[in-house]
């Protein structure tokens, strides 16, 4: 009993904060909307949404605005969804979709799609970025399970290092090879959200609702695997089934984000361990906050990535190493393979 509502008062005293981080989402994407190299006051904010006119400042803020931020909002919470998930049933705290190889599995698909198919769509490129971080994952998992210490935190670590080392090899020698497909995508594959439109958001949209809600879904199951397979079989868990559809989240919203913006690294290794930070393991909470978390994140390293240099604008794949390597060094230092 008193556990029990020891876990109500808990979850009472997360609302607050989580009210403050949706809070601070919406400031971040009002703050994308009207910062930038174009001035963009509140009147044109307002006149954009409720009189438009086909001004410049209208045009730009439904065009290409809007979109951008809707983007930053749907990948950076992905990423961060993935890296949970990823740390949760790897028991990993260096699991990302970025160093476990999916990122970079996906980016060459799309790029090898590209190659072949001149004329292909957005919903092509997603298809084959679906495919592509699929099979890095079944390959991660493969080779780090043929270690001898079994499917351990530090052999899943290698398997992906050595997957992205293999799969960015050949992408670079794609892109070598065709100036053409070098033109097309070098933008991209630096991580980048500008340039989309409504249309492709609505086109990929569908893929990161399911993975959002399939995540979502696994929270309990994922918190309870985060604290051992054999406490989670003891438990009455299906692991198996469990790791399965996790991995099917994981690469529907990995693999979604690379397809509208790249290879956009570092958010799913940040955001996982700052949240745990205010909310513990229980991974009900971890996820949502993750979501909102990464797509702070994303919004506002976007904001800094079109002012830093203007007029000209940097991929926002550029700025986030900025902020992640720090926090990457610093687990090495003091987290490497411990929970």
């Amino acid at each position: 009993m008193r556990t029990k509502q020891r876990s109500k008062k808990t979850s009472f005293s997360l609302i607050i904060p989580f009210t403050i981080a949706l809070l601070v989402l919406g400031l971040s994407f009002f703050g994308s909307l009207i910062l930038g190299v174009a001035d963009i006051s509140l009147a044109d904010l307002y006149d954009a949404f409720y009189n438009f006119d086909n001004s410049t400042e209208h045009l730009i803020i439904r065009t290409l605005r809007l979109p951008r931020a809707i983007v930053a909002v749907m990948v950076g919470g992905a990423l961060a969804m993935a890296g949970c998930l990823m740390q949760g049933i790897t028991r990993n705290p260096l699991a990302d979709p970025g160093i476990l190889g999916i990122n970079s599995g996906a980016a060459l698909a799309v790029v090898s799609a590209s190659l072949f198919f001149r004329d292909g769509n957005l919903t092509t490129f997603a298809l084959f970025a679906f495919l592509g971080a699929g099979i890095s994952a079944i390959a991660v998992y493969f080779f780090a399970s043929r270690s001898k210490q079994g499917l351990s935190p530090l052999s899943l670590t290698l398997a992906g290092a050595a997957i992205t080392v293999f799969t960015s090899s050949l992408t670079s020698g794609i892109l070598i090879i065709n100036q053409r497909t070098l033109e097309e995508i070098r933008f991209w594959l630096a991580g980048a959200i500008a340039g989309r439109d409504i249309q492709l958001v609505t086109q990929i949209l569908p893929y990161f609702i399911v993975g959002f809600i399939l995540a979502l879904a696994l929270s309990r199951q994922i918190s309870i695997l985060s604290l051992g397979e054999e406490t989670a079989k003891g438990l009455g868990q299906n692991t198996l089934l469990i790791k399965l559809l996790a991995m099917v989240a994981v690469i529907l919203l990995a693999g979604a984000s690379v397809a509208i913006a790249g290879p956009v690294g570092f958010i799913g290794l940040i955001m996982p361990h700052g949240v745990r930070l205010l909310v513990g393991n229980d991974y009900r909470w971890i996820l949502p906050f993750s979501l909102v978390g990464g797509a702070i994140l994303l919004l506002n390293a976007d904001i800094i990535a079109r002012l830093i240099i203007q007029p000209q604008e940097v991929p926002v794949g550029l700025i986030l190493p900025i902020l992640g390597a720090p926090f990457f060094i610093y687990l090495i230092r003091w987290k490497t393979i411990t929970r």
